[in-house]
């Protein structure tokens, strides 16, 4: 009996016994063991799935943030890039402008640039240039002293209007009506402003330049400039006449270097435009040294080697 196991079931029917076996019963407490232990590795998988869902769905929710995170860096990159580009595109079109503005100055002041300057060089060498032009221009006689109507007398030999004789001419008559307005061509002092008998140009000014240079304005009617009075470029000086030996209302114009008559119709047509040309035109004057004197006196900052060469080169 030790053997048996007895389960009892009453119902209406009345009361039933059954025996079972030890063995049986060994096997279904196994059975329900074994169940409660699946059950029981169940709820914990379970429970540990959630967990790992939970974790797995934090970091997923992280991610999403930082993707977001990531996509509006981004954003902001691609605008910076955009702008950027559209920056470099600006500066590339100003730069292609300036460096064609350059060559066409480069062209205009007759500078011949070496291949491989580079445009900080180009762009120092023409504003040297540029400068010592200017000064040299601002310096030296140029332009007309009036507006220019024509010459009616050249520089050189001729038969003299009034004493009918061959005489060297060493100016330009310059056709200006009575009372023309007559301006300086160069920076200068006032060397003699009034009448001047023994030359025969009546009211005569003088004005001295530097290296050298003088200029003569004769027959004039009104003289506005006094002796010694420092004189800029462009100033208004006096009014053409017809004072002195002159058969009619004109301007004699006369361009001097160390005391040397040169030909003023050169130095009236000479300008910025046409820097060249004086070289070429007038050869009585040591351009070449005129040039280095003049970037000296204007060098405010350290030239170039090559600039000076550049301008040097084109004076010879």
């Amino acid at each position: 009996m030790h053997n048996q196991f007895t389960i009892t079931i009453h119902d209406v029917h009345g009361v039933k016994q059954f025996n079972i076996h030890q063995i049986v019963k060994k096997f279904g407490l196994y059975l329900l063991g074994f169940l409660l232990f699946i059950f029981a590795m169940s709820a914990f998988s379970i429970s540990y799935l959630n967990v790992s869902v939970n974790k797995i769905e934090e970091k997923k929710d992280e991610m999403e943030l930082a993707y977001i995170s990531l996509k509006r860096k981004n954003q902001k990159l691609q605008n910076i890039v955009v702008e950027t580009e559209n920056t470099l595109k600006i500066k590339r079109d100003e730069l292609i402008s300036v460096t064609d503005k350059l060559s066409d100055i480069e062209q205009l002041i007759g500078l011949s640039i070496e291949e491989g300057t580079t445009l900080a060089e180009r762009v120092d060498l023409a504003t040297v240039t540029s400068e010592v032009m200017s000064a040299l221009m601002q310096h030296v006689p140029n332009g007309s002293p009036v507006e220019y109507r024509g010459i009616t007398s050249k520089f050189g030999y001729r038969i003299h209007p009034t004493l009918q004789s061959k005489e060297f001419h060493r100016g330009s008559d310059m056709k200006a009506p009575m009372k023309t307005p007559i301006y300086a061509t160069a920076d200068a002092i006032v060397e003699w402003a009034a009448k001047h008998k023994r030359s025969g140009y009546g009211n005569l000014i003088i004005l001295d330049h530097s290296f050298g240079f003088k200029t003569y304005f004769g027959h004039l009617n009104k003289i506005v400039v006094k002796s010694g009075q420092f004189i800029k470029r462009g100033d208004l000086i006096g009014y053409t006449g017809n004072s002195g030996m002159s058969n009619g209302p004109h301007l004699h114009y006369e361009v001097r270097f160390v005391q040397r008559a040169l030909n003023p119709f050169w130095f009236v047509k000479w300008n910025i435009a046409s820097y060249n040309s004086i070289f070429e035109k007038e050869k009585n004057v040591p351009w070449q040294s005129l040039i280095t004197a003049t970037t000296r006196l204007h060098q405010t900052t350290t030239i170039p080697l090559l600039s000076q060469k550049v301008l040097l080169s084109r004076a010879r």
